[in-house]
């Protein structure tokens, strides 16, 4: 998408057209900068993705925007906002969406948006944002809006040139990014500026951009699945694939070299009884084809990574389980169903959010009533949740995000329904977890809110994945691609040796003084491997009960539970 030079006279005035331009063009240059955004993490682990975040809700509202035919400044506004509100992800999405409402709302039922009303809804979008956060905090994107806001309405009392002060704004908000380190100490620390303030100044310098004559051009696929395929492709997205070959006289040499060809990261073990086979590619098919000429499959798991990112992005809200539709025709294969139980003798229904396989099953025997996928580097939709509320068959909702970056969203989906939906603020999979587990079928809604929420004080999680970049946080040296522990959220350690690492960090939590010590192991890690960490977890810990399961979640190889 090259970037072009038009020439026209300023706009005076801007319709619901020149809007649609407008946002469009933000939303472009976002896209581009996107990358950047998100490297902009305070700690360096893989989910940094406030820019994709960002970009996804933009693309949300430009796609409500684009399916109105109308020029009316106002109901172009209003689509823009409904696309935002619904297609929000993490807090940085939902709190963008809020600066669209407020935008919105300050444009309230005119046809053409002038200087002076342009600053005024501004203003509007600022003061919506704030409210809709339970605490603000400066130095984040809400510095931002407001700075730039407030030099809008200054910028409009000195002319009535809406590119004038759209310039001002681009300015302000430049520099109240560079300021964010100075008012929030955990970004000066880190070295960074705020990532959802830069993907705001970003916002709108891109639609500056276009007023100013640089159209950012949109080929017209952009925000379609086809679109968005592509950009998955330069991501680098692909299928996690396993499964087991049963059968007589396996040639496993001979399996390992074909299906090894076939990928990368390939683990394949067995005997002429039994093949086991973990493999990452770009097509599943042909693998799951060749595996089952050689014999009978079972036990297949594909977590179609790349698909996923793509529904995220278009907002598809299809079974995430995805790949399994087109096995039908290679060989008899189940489609995984989504949860679809519910609490019958409490009349309460129960929605989560996992990101992996194994964790999704573990809460689905545990009883939950629906799953939504998702996670630390793929947070859902607002409009994810919102449909998983909805098909649920309950008007009473219990619902568990499991990760600080979904609650608001969370929150957001519960205003979208007639449904009575009480988000508990589970920030991690094992909170979930004990939450769920905390469930009293006899009791009602009041009841087990108040528990599952005392449930979460019982719990430490432990996070273990791997740094994406330097990074010197007090008293902690990272260097890129170290392995790192979390402990409750907090960058708490690093260190070359993942095992010795794990075991730290444990210490660290307190376990000697805990009971149960739950490892949930990630699609990296092997069966071997986990059991292995096991025997070594239990040796340092004698006197805890020690237990393992699957999670297949990505890019953390153990999330474990404390309790």
């Amino acid at each position: 998408m090259e970037a072009t030079i038009t020439t026209r006279p300023p706009l005076k005035q801007v319709d619901g057209n020149d809007l649609k331009k407008i946002f469009g063009a933000g939303a472009v240059w976002l896209e581009r900068n996107a990358h950047f955004v998100n490297s902009l993490n305070v700690f360096p682990v893989p989910d940094g993705d406030t820019g994709t975040n960002m970009l996804l809700t933009m693309q949300s509202a430009m796609r409500e925007a684009n399916a109105n035919p109308s020029h009316h400044a106002s109901e172009i506004c209003s689509a823009l906002s409904h696309g935002a509100l619904l297609g929000a992800r993490g807090n940085s999405g939902v709190i963008l969406s809020q600066i669209m409402r407020g935008f919105a709302r300050g444009v309230d039922k005119r046809e053409k948006i002038d200087a002076a009303l342009f600053a005024d809804a501004l203003v509007e979008a600022s003061r919506t944002a704030y409210k809709g956060v339970v605490k603000p905090v400066e130095g984040t994107i809400l510095t931002v809006i407001r700075e730039a806001s407030d030099r809008a309405v200054i910028a409009a009392a000195q002319s009535d040139d809406v590119d004038y002060v759209l310039e001002k704004t681009v300015n302000a908000a430049r520099s109240a990014v560079v300021r964010t380190p100075q008012l929030l100490p955990v970004l000066k620390e880190a070295g960074v500026v705020d990532a959802g303030g830069e993907g705001l100044a970003i916002l709108l310098e891109g639609a500056l951009k276009y007023l100013n004559g640089e159209t950012l051009e949109l080929d017209e696929t952009y925000g379609r699945p086809q679109h968005l395929e592509a950009l998955a492709r330069e991501e680098g997205w692909g299928y996690d694939i396993q499964f087991h070959i049963r059968g007589k006289q396996l040639d496993v040499d001979t399996i390992r070299e074909t299906i090894s060809a076939m990928g990368e990261s390939a683990l394949i073990v067995g005997d002429e009884m039994l093949v086991k086979v973990h493999i990452h590619a770009p097509n599943p098919g042909e693998i799951i084809k060749y595996g089952a000429e050689q014999g009978a499959l079972v036990n297949i798991i594909i977590e179609n990574m790349q698909e996923q990112y793509v529904d995220f992005m278009a907002g598809s809200t299809a079974d995430q389980r995805v790949g399994a539709e087109n096995l039908g025709a290679i060989l008899p294969y189940e489609k995984v169903q989504i949860a679809a139980s519910t609490r019958e003798s409490t009349g309460i229904a129960t929605v989560a959010v996992a990101p992996g396989s194994g964790l999704r099953r573990i809460f689905e025997s545990i009883g939950v009533s629906a799953m939504v996928n998702g996670g630390p580097t793929m947070n859902p939709s607002a409009q994810d949740l919102l449909d998983a509320i909805n098909q649920a068959n309950s008007d009473q909702i219990i619902l568990l995000p499991n990760d600080k970056n979904i609650i608001l969203a969370a929150n957001q989906a519960k205003e979208l329904t007639h449904k009575h939906v009480h988000v508990i603020p589970t920030r991690s999979v094992p909170q979930g977890l004990a939450a769920l587990l905390a469930f009293n079928y006899q009791a009602n809604l009041e009841t087990n809110v108040e528990t599952m929420t005392a449930a979460l004080k019982r719990i430490r999680t432990v996070e273990i994945t791997q740094a994406v970049r330097a990074a010197q946080l007090p008293n902690i040296r990272v260097e890129e691609g170290q392995p790192i522990a979390l402990l409750d959220g907090e960058l708490v350690a690093a260190q070359d040796d993942l095992n010795a690492l794990l075991l730290q960090v444990l210490h660290l939590a307190g376990t000697a003084d805990n009971e149960i010590v739950t490892l949930y192991y990630g699609s990296q890690v092997t069966d071997a491997e986990a059991e292995q960490m096991r025997s070594r977890v239990q040796h340092e810990f004698p006197g805890q009960e020690i237990e393992v399961h699957s999670g297949g979640q990505p890019l953390y190889p153990y999330i474990i539970s404390i309790e």
